[in-house]
C-alpha cells in the first residue's frame, strides 16, 4: 500500500524562529518556512518537517542522524559554531565523540532540546 509512497520524517520544537536559525546557520541545511513549520532539505531529496508544539517535551532519542566522513573534522566544525556535545558515559573523547564500540558517534541537542547526532558513515 505504501511502497511508493515518499515518506518523510518530523519532529516538533518549542520556537520556530529559533530552530530556523539553528538548522539554517549552526548546521547549514537549507531550510524552508511555510504556513509556520519549516521543511529541511537534505541529501537524497526528502524533507524533513519541523513544527511547533505548545508544551513541546524533547525527544530522549536521536531523532536525526547525520552521516559525516570525518567526524573529527565534523565535531570540530560544529564546535566551533557553538555546538556542545553530550557526554553519557566516560566513553567520550576530548571532542565530545563516542568511542566505545560500535560506529563513532557524536551527540548534540538542538535549541528545543531534541537529541541529534553524527555519525562516522
Amino acid at each position: 500500500m505504501f511502497k511508493e509512497t515518499k515518506a518523510f520524517s518530523g519532529f516538533a520544537v518549542d520556537d520556530v524562529a529559533t530552530a530556523k536559525k539553528f538548522y539554517g546557520e549552526t548546521l547549514g541545511l537549507d531550510v524552508t518556512e511555510e504556513n509556520g513549520m519549516l521543511r529541511l532539505r537534505i541529501a537524497g531529496g526528502i524533507p524533513v518537517l519541523v513544527y511547533p508544539k505548545p508544551g513541546h517535551t524533547p525527544a530522549e532519542y536521536t531523532i536525526l542522524n547525520f552521516p559525516v566522513p570525518d567526524i573529527d573534522a565534523a565535531a570540530k566544525e560544529l564546535t566551533a559554531r557553538g555546538v556542545v556535545f553530550e557526554r553519557y558515559n566516560d566513553k567520550h573523547d576530548e571532542l565530545g565523540i563516542f568511542r566505545g564500540g560500535g560506529p563513532l558517534i557524536a551527540w548534540f541537542k538542538d535549541p528545543a532540546g531534541n537529541v541529534l547526532s553524527i555519525i562516522q558513515a
